[in-house]
């Protein structure tokens, strides 16, 4: 079965100025790689629709929803990180939109899994307002279709962007039916996602936050995923799960300061494609978070592509990891968790 991906001119049109390190740049470069790429061969490219604002409102206000939607045609600034060009409402809509379509298919098995390679990203992107170069929250539109429109009661959010995704957490805070777990480094943009904060009333416990200090490697990144989201995946069991992937944690980055390689993400994304493989089975989908050297992140792509095809170049990654010793923050993270999870 082939892997899924969403990808056209489209989200090139979402431009939100000269020197944004958020620009078209990112997906015109991973294009370039992609069609040099042997294993695209293997791939199906996913028809593209535009989110409804009915779809759109199952996360976001509808104050939030017009004032995106009033920038169309015309562009304008939502904050000072934040802004639209001309297209970048219909480029929003086309994103959430084309995830959707990616989860239904690998829902309805036309594809494995796949990747999402769209813009403007979302994991910033707060249930009434836009930021953190963020305007519809692309993953909790696609995870709350999965749970109103598809019938499933359990998805996990892996986010391992260099940023927290505080709008995810927000949006689905009180939720047990998503558990997000994120990886980012602190203090740093946007200020958020400490260990303490676990989620809310029903969603006690489903929202799992592992803040790092700069400099983390490969190997800290497996460990944590190895000692904490293995573990915890297997109790929550999921039936889908999406990935958060922004490749701004990568060593070249000019906006972090982690030192992911491009085979580290390829690691990662082994190690929770086994884990859709055991429990979904296979279901997982990436889509494009942050990622602010193109030609980093188009390398760290086509690593994951590779390690949901099944590619073995990256045991070697988690084998080494084994001999690193867990972080303290790895084990506080673990400790705070521990509350809800056997781990």
């Amino acid at each position: 079965m082939p892997i899924g991906i969403v990808r056209d001119p489209i989200y090139q049109q979402h431009n939100p100025g000269a020197y944004h390190p958020e620009s078209p740049l990112r997906l015109k470069v991973a294009d370039d790689f992609l069609a040099k790429w042997p294993g695209l061969a293997q791939t199906a490219k996913v028809k593209l629709r535009q989110a409804s604002h009915e779809e759109l409102a199952r996360v976001h206000s509808q104050r939030h929803i017009e004032s995106v939607a009033a920038m169309d045609g015309r562009g304008g600034f939502f904050d000072a990180d934040t802004t639209a060009s001309a297209m970048s409402y219909q480029a929003a809509l086309y994103a959430a939109g084309g995830l959707m379509n990616l989860v239904d298919a690998a829902l309805d098995g036309e594809v494995q899994n796949g990747l999402a390679l769209v813009r403007p990203p979302g994991h910033h992107a707060m249930p009434q307002n836009a930021m953190g170069f963020c305007l519809f929250n692309n993953v909790t539109v696609a995870a709350a279709h999965l749970l109103k429109a598809r019938g499933l009661e359990r998805v996990l959010i892996v986010d391992w962007d260099v940023h927290h995704g505080n709008g995810t957490e927000a949006i689905f805070y009180n939720e047990p039916g998503v558990l997000y777990f994120s990886t980012h480094q602190s203090p740093f943009y946007p200020g958020t996602g400490p260990v303490e904060a676990l989620g809310n009333g029903p969603g006690a416990g489903f929202n799992i936050n592992v803040p790092l200090p700069p400099g983390q490697t490969d190997s800290d990144y497996i460990r944590i995923f190895e000692d904490l989201l293995v573990p915890v995946t297997r109790q929550y069991k999921p039936q889908f799960i999406l990935v958060s992937a922004g490749f701004d944690a990568h060593c070249e980055d000019i906006l972090g300061s982690m030192e992911i390689s491009d085979q580290g993400f390829g690691a990662l994304s082994r190690i929770v494609g086994d884990l859709a493989k055991e429990f979904c089975p296979g279901r997982v989908v990436l889509t494009l978070e942050g990622g602010y050297c193109p030609e980093a992140q188009a390398r760290s792509l086509i690593q994951c592509m590779e390690a949901l095809n099944g590619n073995d170049a990256a045991e070697e990654l988690r084998i080494k990891a084994k001999g690193v010793q867990a972080s303290r923050f790895q084990q506080s993270a673990a400790m705070a968790a521990s509350r809800y999870w056997n781990v």
